[in-house]
């Protein structure tokens, strides 16, 4: 056993080191690996180090650097070695935490990461955190919590709103959740991608006249496509008269509520009925690990709780949690440790450091692209994320639209930082998320060293 864990660490160790060095992403001849990895059953055993050879010299290295300091692509996750321990620690030991009697020393350290985040957010004390697998299962969980509690059982007139800005789970989740496409209206957004409360308020006076029931308003506290913000304040307002429950997907954004100015952005998020928070985004932890608040903790319980006769009994005393009544899931890891850990050992202080200097090299970046010819920030960071393209007069939209995929790719070509693009209104936008906490000044200077360079390029 000693063995298995000193070979892994050394090999994980060396790994980590290097992760400054290694390309930011490398996937030249990635079919051709993934067919050689390609096998049956074994039916015998291979020796572990060769296991390990196969891992770390081959699989690993042919991927997107996740962990680097030079992926500002997408929403970056972060990978706290912390994080690892703790899940050797609680796959080690293998306790079941769904149920609070089977083990509840652990389903108490992970009720107070849930605790903790409702603090961050201004939540009372009814409120409940549960820690998911990630944003899509959070969203998907507080829209079936947002039908039980606003709708009927026969809700097939049940409408939902969202921005068209809006992150795709959200849509995957009124989908699961037994809503039809033609029940969720995305509302269009203004000139800073956010969802225009006028609209919604039409649409639902709209919708109402139709006879139909709107029951949910789902706002985007940092969206992926441009980081924008909705005004959360308004949505609730608009909410709180239409008697319509609010979710804010704060995936991303959510953890910004940490810092000063976060919590500026972010005003009106603590009205919310219900609002999705990823720590393997803002608080950098590994992939799979979500979260979800409710404000109403019952509300969780009365969407989910369910009795079976071969169960342990559940708790009636509210001070503590049988996370099986109150989500989808029986059987789950043990996820709370892998936040406990790295928060105990360093303060919540450490983590809202990190992110205000990525706010700060968020603007730091939007002015230096600013100052460089033909480059217009189309979205300016409300947080951690902008977004930008190269313009060039005489070039319509579709050789604007190549031309900017062009100087992407070169930015990319040079491995140091990697980079991301959606399309919005129609245009071809190259994207720069500021988020892991490996990410510092130095390799933002290369990204903007790298943008110019491929502006060049370009022009020549």
């Amino acid at each position: 056993m000693r063995r298995l864990i000193r070979l892994a660490t050394e090999r994980i160790v060396a790994h980590i080191e290097s992760l400054p060095r290694q390309p930011s992403a490398d996937v030249e001849g990635a079919a051709e690996l993934a067919r050689a990895l390609r096998e049956p059953l074994p039916e015998n055993g291979a020796p572990y180090e060769r296991l390990l050879d196969v891992l770390f010299d081959r699989a690993v290295p042919k991927s997107f650097n996740t962990a680097g300091p030079g992926y500002l692509a997408y929403i970056p996750g972060g990978g706290l070695f912390h994080s690892a321990v703790a899940d050797l620690i609680a796959d080690a030991t293998n306790r079941f935490v769904g149920v609070w009697l089977a083990a509840p020393g652990l389903a108490q350290i992970e009720a107070d990461v849930g605790r903790w985040f409702c603090q961050m957010v201004g939540y009372p004390k009814a409120a409940l955190g549960l820690l998911t697998t990630g944003g899509s299962l959070a969203n998907f969980v507080a829209l079936v919590t947002a039908r039980r509690e606003r709708l009927p059982e026969d809700f097939l007139s049940g409408v939902l709103y969202t921005s068209d800005q809006a992150h795709h789970s959200v849509q995957k989740a009124a989908l699961m959740a037994g809503l039809p496409p033609s029940r969720v209206r995305e509302i269009p957004t203004d000139a800073r991608f956010r969802m225009r409360m006028d609209m919604l308020s039409e649409r639902i006076a709209s919708d109402r006249a139709s006879g139909l029931q709107p029951f949910c308003v789902v706002a985007s506290a940092g969206t992926t496509n441009t980081g924008a913000v909705d005004d959360l304040a308004a949505a609730a307002e608009v909410a709180r008269e239409e008697r319509l429950w609010l979710h804010v997907d704060a995936a991303y954004g959510g953890f910004f509520v940490l810092t000063e100015r976060g919590r500026a952005a972010l005003r009106g998020i603590e009205r919310a009925d219900s609002i999705t928070l990823d720590p393997h985004k803002g608080l950098f932890l590994p992939y799979g690990t979500g979260s979800l608040l409710v404000r109403d903790g019952e509300a969780l319980r009365r969407a989910h709780s369910v009795h079976a006769d071969y169960l342990p009994p559940m708790q009636d005393d509210r001070e503590f949690v049988d996370f099986s009544q109150v989500s989808p899931e029986l059987s789950r890891d043990f996820r709370g440790l892998r936040v406990w850990l790295p928060v105990k050992m360093h303060g919540i202080g450490a983590f809202r450091r990190a992110l205000d200097e990525k706010l700060d090299l968020a603007l730091w970046a939007a002015d230096e692209l600013r100052r460089l010819p033909e480059v217009e920030v189309v979205a300016e960071p409300q947080l951690s994320l902008l977004a930008f393209r190269v313009v060039r007069p005489g070039l319509d939209e579709a050789a604007l639209d190549a031309l900017n995929r062009r100087v992407m790719e070169a930015v990319n070509a040079r491995k140091r930082v990697y980079l991301t693009h959606t399309i919005a209104r129609g245009r071809f936008l190259i994207r720069i998320c500021v988020l892991s906490f490996r990410t510092h000044m130095d390799r933002m200077q290369m990204a903007i060293e790298d943008v110019r360079a491929a502006i060049a390029e370009a022009r020549g």
